[in-house]
């Protein structure tokens, strides 16, 4: 039973892109999950991530300070560089244009820590990786957002803080705390996490493109293409940042995974909360969530076959 689920978590690219299709020709099927409840996939999804956690895993940090550090710049520098670039030179239209350089300042996805394991990768410093961006995240996002997108629209920076902070720390810390004080529950709950938490960001983009389904289909190749370059250019500059400074290839494939698969859900989140009159905006997170996955788990198959 725990393998069956262990292989349909890693199967997330499918459920994730079979989910998204189905959307464009049958958004009923998917629209229900709207509003609020969306906020509340996320904080699940997150809530996951804590019970995965300790006090020691972030204890571990300091044992390798440059190495998270390298993998911290290169996701917030390279990441919110490339949204500004090819939102640019792709001449989005503003909301698709402001999504896809919102979603480019988010952190690391939880998912890349599944993709580094199949990539035979780093998959401890993954998870640290993760950990930090998703709390420098509370901060960062917004800045980096406020930054790179208010000339096209207005930002507001602290509602973006503090709708990262209820999203994303509350239901971290939570779970931090049910790993220390519920051991049982944990032992319960983990074997099905990984499924519920894919299952889960399955469902959120297919609302958003179901939502949407006339947009996207109208200007999908030039959206597609410009999500495409986006996640191509965070695994591919994030894999080169890694050997420039001289990390082995298990440290930059790991690097190159987390730069590249973005907190999608967490982009949707604040789109939908902050942007309400550009709905829109969320598409180019939705889109995100299929490409980063599909591209991730390509590239991890090619790792796995050359440790």
């Amino acid at each position: 039973m725990r393998r069956t689920l262990e292989l349909a978590a890693n199967a997330f690219p499918l459920w994730v892109l079979a989910a998204c299709t189905l959307a464009l020709f049958r958004p009923a099927w998917f629209t229900w999950f709207r509003g609020e409840a969306i906020v509340v996939g996320l904080a699940v999804i997150m809530l996951g991530m804590g019970i995965t956690l300790s006090v020691a895993d972030f204890a571990r940090v300091a044992t390798r300070p440059g190495t998270v550090a390298a993998g911290f710049v290169a996701q917030f520098a390279i990441m919110p560089t490339a949204g500004w670039l090819v939102a640019t030179l792709c001449d989005l239209e503003t909301p698709f244009a402001v999504g896809l350089m919102l979603v480019a300042c988010c952190p690391g996805g939880t998912a890349s820590n599944v993709v580094t394991y199949i990539a035979r990768a780093d998959v401890a410093l993954s998870v640290l990786m993760t950990t930090c961006t998703t709390l420098g995240a509370v901060v960062l996002t917004p800045l980096l957002t406020k930054l790179l997108a208010g000339r096209l629209v207005e930002v507001d920076a602290w509602g973006l803080f503090f709708s990262t902070l209820q999203v994303v720390v509350l239901p971290v810390a939570a779970g931090v705390a049910i790993n220390r004080f519920l051991p049982g529950v944990v032992r319960a709950v983990l074997p099905v996490a990984p499924l519920v938490s894919v299952l889960t960001i399955a469902l959120v983009c297919a609302s958003i493109i179901g939502q949407n389904a006339a947009a996207v289909l109208e200007s999908g190749p030039r959206l597609v293409g410009a999500v495409v370059l986006l996640h191509g250019l965070g695994f591919g500059v994030g894999y080169l940042f890694a050997r420039l400074f001289g990390y082995d290839r298990t440290v930059a494939r790991t690097i190159s995974i987390e730069v590249g698969m973005q907190n999608s859900g967490l982009g949707v989140v604040l789109a939908q909360k902050h942007f309400p009159a550009e709905p829109l905006t969320a598409v180019p997170c939705a889109i995100s969530s299929v490409i980063h996955s599909v591209i991730g788990s390509l590239l991890a198959g090619w790792w796995r076959a050359r440790p």
